[in-house]
């Protein structure tokens, strides 16, 4: 039986994962770096300890990680500013569903605590879970198991008994090497051939996730 649900963030509830590629993108071009839609996706939901030696692998040593990132946040938070946030079809549909049906929530997102709150405020659910647990809460992020484990732990469920939402590979191993089983919703990229064998199921939408507890494909 399904005790509770993990979900991913960035791409899962909310639809920013196409303007953090963009804006990665841009302030890598301003920086001299021709970082391409590839290189975007391979960092979805990477923590910055594994994501800035991978982009230093691919671009150099002296790739400038850290200023690169600042850069995409700022040109992210004027694009939140001047635009807003949009939900994710199916957000509050399935939040209500499962509230109904006494299963608990979870988020556990590589977004620091702060930028976590104010997403998921704007949209309006950030209350609506039970627990909120962010990378900088664990020693390590994404693709570790860490803040899967961590997030069991805080709403106190056995990691067999929950599921995760995620729209990445990145995010697909964190939740299942922490031995969740795993809806993955893909966002930018369809699943490749090892985020395929370790999903237990892909929805279009969340709302499809509603269908599956129906079904009882996810009991």
């Amino acid at each position: 039986m399904v005790k509770a649900v993990i979900f991913d963030m960035d791409g899962v509830l909310i639809d920013t994962e196409k303007w953090l590629n963009k804006y990665w993108r841009q302030a890598a071009a301003e920086a001299g770096y021709d970082m391409t839609v590839e290189d975007g996706l391979a960092i979805r939901s990477l923590a910055a300890k594994y994501a800035a030696p991978f982009l230093q692998e691919r671009f150099g040593a002296d790739f400038p990680y850290w200023t690169i990132r600042e850069r995409r946040k700022e040109l992210m938070k004027a694009h939140i500013a001047a635009n807003g946030i949009d939900k994710k079809p199916g957000v509050d549909e399935l939040l209500d569903y499962l509230r109904a049906h006494r299963i608990k929530t979870a988020v556990a997102t590589a977004t620091d605590p702060a930028r976590t709150k104010d997403y998921l405020t704007r949209i309006g659910i950030y209350d609506k879970f039970d627990r909120i647990v962010c990378a900088t809460m664990v020693e390590n992020g994404k693709p570790k198991p860490d803040i899967y484990l961590y997030a069991c732990e805080q709403i106190g469920e056995a990691p067999a008994d929950c599921i995760a939402v995620e729209d990445s590979p990145n995010g697909v191993r964190s939740a299942t090497d922490a031995g969740i089983r795993t809806v993955m919703v893909p966002d930018l990229a369809e699943p490749d051939a090892d985020t395929a064998k370790r999903i237990a199921a892909k929805a279009g939408t969340l709302f499809d996730i509603i269908l599956m507890f129906e079904d009882g494909d996810l009991s």
